[in-house]
């Protein structure tokens, strides 16, 4: 670290610091003694969060502990490990190719089985784990010249072959991360898999906006009967996730109390016909089964396919969120970069999901190249639409970072940000990195990460009314600003899940806050 950069980081602690002792100091003179205990504690942290931010194994120790609320942008699919899919790719008798990149099925000679490959052969193990991830990109020893864009899109289809029929089995492990992560809740990205098939037969006969209507009308009748068996799937696979979890045993693992719901996708990169039915079927099962809070759409924003329909994708958006009002919209959306596209692609992304619905932006990284960034911050901030900032994502995607993430520009303007791991698995991260980032390349201290913890549950989409007063992070609606355990709490707590997540959160705030001995190093050794 330069002396540069340690003033800076230096600068920033003394502010930090003053705010925290200024806001100490309010609530000692304002605030009764649960107020100050909260306040003192809080500092508490600030301070070791700083002592310990320029130690990275210190660093991680503390983050690792340290309480984050949820995960709103997760791909199910893409939260596996390489090693995992491994795992089950052995199970199953399959294959390496010949070249050692993907996954194929059976019969191959000896030295091509994934289940010898591991103990017998495990340099070409390695091998195949980089390829079927961003592991060797980030390291610098990828077996081709790639971009990290490159490697990230194609390792989906490389490993796909393992991940048919275990969504159960991700379900289980993706729980596990979070409660390991200090994670509490996931929103996850999840189609039911029969959903595919009813996509498929869209065909790829032309359409554009006007044509929407009538293609609603055909397909909905055919969608209708289809939407129990969808259902009964997801009923499966969380069946499978809780059994491996042992959640109904005496020994349940304790990722069994991550609370989980789910997003429907649509695939940007189809044809219009095949896009507007995995939309469709999206909402419809987002409005049938409550476990599914909302709709998102997927795939490479810079897919040329993708670029040349966005207009399109948006008018279908917008007719959809008319027919089901009651669902939820998050976009991905400004997933770019200067050099990615064009820069006329960079011009109006962010602001035209916006328009269209979306109420909260997924990734949202080329915002300042946007034609009118300014107008679109500020609707975002006043309209309270959050940003899903994902770091090591764009670091490796778009190579976006540091001091060109937006996310300071974001947060300067008042929009509301949460953390996000994108696909942790692919991208060999977590949720505790996310926040490693925050701190060590965008000077986030405790209190930040704090707010940003609160605010990936306050801009969930879990079902209820909030526990902080007209989106005020931090001050209780009426009902338990004197308690959460007792009074009008209870039974307010009671009445929404989203309240009852977000109290759990403080609680766990609270814990971690008053056990900062534990990472002390012991005296006089």
């Amino acid at each position: 670290m330069t002396l540069t950069s340690r003033n800076e980081r230096a600068r920033k602690a003394c502010l930090r610091m003053m705010a925290l002792a200024c806001a100490a100091g309010s609530a000692l003179l304002l605030a009764p003694g649960a107020a100050r205990a909260e306040a003192a504690s809080e500092a508490a942290a600030s301070a070791m969060l700083e002592e310990v931010s320029d130690n990275a194994a210190r660093l991680r120790m503390f983050l690792q502990a340290m309480p984050k609320g949820g995960d709103l942008h997760n791909h199910l699919g893409g939260s596996v490990y390489a090693e995992d899919f491994l795992e089950v790719a052995a199970q199953k008798g399959m294959c390496a190719d010949v070249a050692i990149t993907r996954i194929v099925a059976g019969p191959c000679g000896d030295d091509l089985k994934i289940a010898r490959m591991a103990t017998e052969r495990p340099f070409v193990f390695a091998r195949l784990v980089d390829a079927l991830s961003t592991r060797g990109y980030q390291r610098g020893v990828g077996a081709d010249e790639v971009s990290g864009h490159t490697q990230f899109f194609r390792s989906f289809d490389r490993f796909g072959a393992a991940s048919a029929g275990e969504n159960g089995r991700w379900l289980a492990l993706a729980r596990q991360s979070a409660e390991r992560n200090g994670v509490s809740y996931l929103e996850l990205m999840l189609d039911p898999p029969g959903l595919i098939d009813f996509v498929r037969g869209a065909g790829t006969a032309p359409l554009d906006e006007a044509g929407i209507a009538a293609l609603y009308s055909a397909d909905s009748a055919e969608l209708a009967p289809l939407l129990d068996g969808y259902v009964g799937e997801v009923d499966r696979i969380e069946a499978e996730a809780s059994a491996r979890l042992s959640c109904e045993g005496k020994q349940a693992d304790p990722a069994c109390g991550v609370a989980v719901h789910y997003l429907t996708y649509a695939l940007r990169g189809f044809s219009p016909r095949m896009v507007f039915r995995t939309l469709l079927g999206s909402f419809a099962l987002a409005h049938r089964d409550p476990r599914f809070v909302g709709v998102n759409i997927v795939m490479p924003e810079d897919d040329p396919v993708a670029l040349r329909d966005y207009g399109l994708h948006m008018a279908m958006f917008r007719f959809l969120e008319a027919k089901y009002p009651d669902v939820n919209v998050t976009m991905h959306a400004g997933e770019l970069a200067l050099g990615l596209v064009p820069p006329q692609d960079l011009a109006d992304h962010i602001a035209r999901a916006v328009a269209s619905g979306a109420r909260r932006i997924g990734h949202g990284t080329d915002i300042a190249y946007e034609d009118d960034a300014p107008e679109t911050l500020a609707r975002m901030a006043r309209e309270r639409i959050a940003v899903e900032v994902n770091l090591t994502s764009n670091a490796v995607i778009l190579g976006v970072k540091g001091g060109e993430h937006p996310i300071a520009l974001y947060r300067s303007m008042g929009v509301p940000v949460a953390l996000s791991t994108d696909d942790e698995g692919v991208l060999r991260s977590d949720m505790t990195n996310e926040y490693r980032r925050a701190v060590t390349e965008q000077g986030l201290g405790y209190a930040d990460l704090k707010e940003l913890a609160r605010a990936s549950l306050e801009y969930s989409f879990v079902p209820g009314a909030s526990l902080w007063r007209e989106g005020r992070l931090g001050e209780a609606v009426s009902a338990c600003s004197a308690s959460r355990t007792a009074g009008r709490c209870k039974p307010f707590l009671a009445s929404s899940e989203k309240a009852r997540l977000q109290a759990d959160l403080e609680d766990r705030f609270e814990r971690f806050e008053h056990g900062l001995d534990r990472f002390n190093h012991p005296q006089g050794s």
